[in-house]
């Protein structure tokens, strides 16, 4: 009776602190997770330099650990698939966002390989009011007089749990979700959605290159 007594209030405890952690974590602002992931991320790609520049695609582990788990990889992957969405299966759904993930993790690596050791800046927060969805500029700064490197990330507030989740990445102004709902879309009326998640998988292996 005692065991089994115990077994239940760690059980409620348990239940209760991730409840609090998930609540705590929904009603975290966008601008704050988004200066939290950016704080992390580029302070391990900082860090890591000569582990990256002996194997680049080390960053991609960086992205994995630092920013995917905010990414709403699901989300993003509806959008790309457009009204074909509708005409997959579950298993063929679970298969494009299985491979569509990893592409993400692949391509935002291979973005990131332009940062270095820049000094990085958020933008200001802004008031949300009931927005669900908004955009977050991250600014890397260059040397002497160049252009900063301008990477937007969208943002998106869960309907169901509160969580706000990012989505998308533009970099100058070109934005991933848009460019590859584009591109793929011949793909998608040719061959239908398996073709594409062949050839999405395959493009996720592309290995990471710095730039000379």
């Amino acid at each position: 009776m005692i065991k089994t007594l115990k077994k239940i209030l760690i059980a409620g405890a348990v239940a209760l602190s991730t409840l609090v952690a998930n609540n705590a974590f929904a009603n975290t602002s966008p601008y704050v997770l988004m200066q939290q992931t950016a704080d992390k991320l580029f302070g391990d790609i900082k860090a890591s330099q000569a582990k990256i520049k002996k194997d680049p695609n080390y960053l991609r582990t960086i992205v994995r650990n630092d920013l995917m788990p905010h990414i709403h990889v699901k989300y993003a992957g509806q959008l790309v698939l457009g009204k074909n969405l509708s005409a997959a299966s579950d298993a063929q759904r679970e298969a494009f966002f299985t491979a569509f993930g990893q592409f993400i993790e692949q391509s935002y690596a291979q973005v990131l390989t332009q940062y270095s050791d820049q000094q990085v800046q958020i933008e200001s927060e802004k008031p949300l009011g009931d927005k669900s969805i908004v955009s977050i500029r991250v600014n890397v700064l260059q040397s002497g007089n160049a252009q900063p490197i301008k990477l937007d990330f969208k943002w998106r507030k869960n309907s169901r749990t509160g969580e706000w989740q990012a989505y998308d990445m533009a970099a100058e102004g070109v934005s991933m979700v848009a460019t590859k709902q584009n591109e793929w879309s011949g793909v998608l009326r040719q061959k239908g959605i398996d073709a594409l998640t062949a050839q999405v998988a395959q493009s996720a292996k592309q290995p990471i290159t710095l730039s000379k």
